[in-house]
This record gives C-alpha cells, sequence and structure tokens, in this order.
C-alpha cells in the first residue's frame, strides 16, 4: 500500500496532515481488489458447504469481518500513514463484495447439490 500522510515538518496539533489523491484511491483500488477476491473465494465455500439462507449471509459478514481484521493488521499501528479513517477499512466496498459472493454462492451451491 501506498503511504499518504505527509508532513513536511513537525506538525502541531492544529495542523492538518496532508494526503496524496493518487495514493487514496490506489489504496482503495487494493481494498476493492482484496474485498472482490475474498467475496469470490468465500462464495464459493458457502456454496460446497451448501449453507442456505441467514446462514449464508452470516457467513459472507464473518468473513468480510476476518479480511478488515486481517488488513488492520497488515496495516499496523501506522494505519493513518495509509488511510484517512479506520472505518475505511471495515466498509468500502461491503455491499459490492457482497454481490460477488452472491453470485458464486449461487452458482456453485447449484453445481454441486442441485445437479
Amino acid at each position: 500500500m501506498a503511504t499518504i500522510a505527509v508532513r513536511t515538518r513537525k506538525s502541531r496539533k492544529s495542523e492538518g496532515i496532508a494526503y496524496s489523491e493518487l495514493s487514496l484511491r490506489q489504496n482503495a483500488s487494493i481494498l476493492e481488489y482484496c474485498r472482490t477476491s475474498m467475496s469470490a473465494l468465500s462464495g464459493a465455500t458457502a456454496g460446497i458447504l451448501g449453507l442456505t439462507g441467514l446462514w449464508g449471509f452470516i457467513f459472507y459478514f464473518i468473513t468480510a469481518l476476518m479480511l478488515s481484521v486481517a488488513l488492520l493488521m497488515k496495516a499496523g499501528t501506522r494505519w493513518n500513514a495509509y488511510f484517512m479513517t479506520r472505518s475505511v477499512l471495515f466498509s468500502n466496498g461491503l455491499l459490492g463484495g457482497l454481490f460477488t459472493y452472491v453470485l458464486f454462492w449461487t452458482f456453485l451451491y447449484g453445481m454441486v447439490h442441485v445437479y
């Protein structure tokens, strides 16, 4: 991930941190790629395991939470050098990943358990 926090001199409490627009977009793109890949893998897993109904959606949110925690651990204590807020790690691409999850979930469930 690209570092986006730039300090030109010793900053005071009243001074803000300058963030690079290019690095913000690159980090958001990396998060989106990770979330989409994890959604596809967890959807395929849920389909193969035969999860249905509410259990399938619970499985998605558990895997999404695990991914967010893993990304937060990867960023470490200097998460503010990569992201403006910590909530970006937990909410960025969550709904878009759900659509990918449902696609793979229903496809693999149908292939394994129906046909």
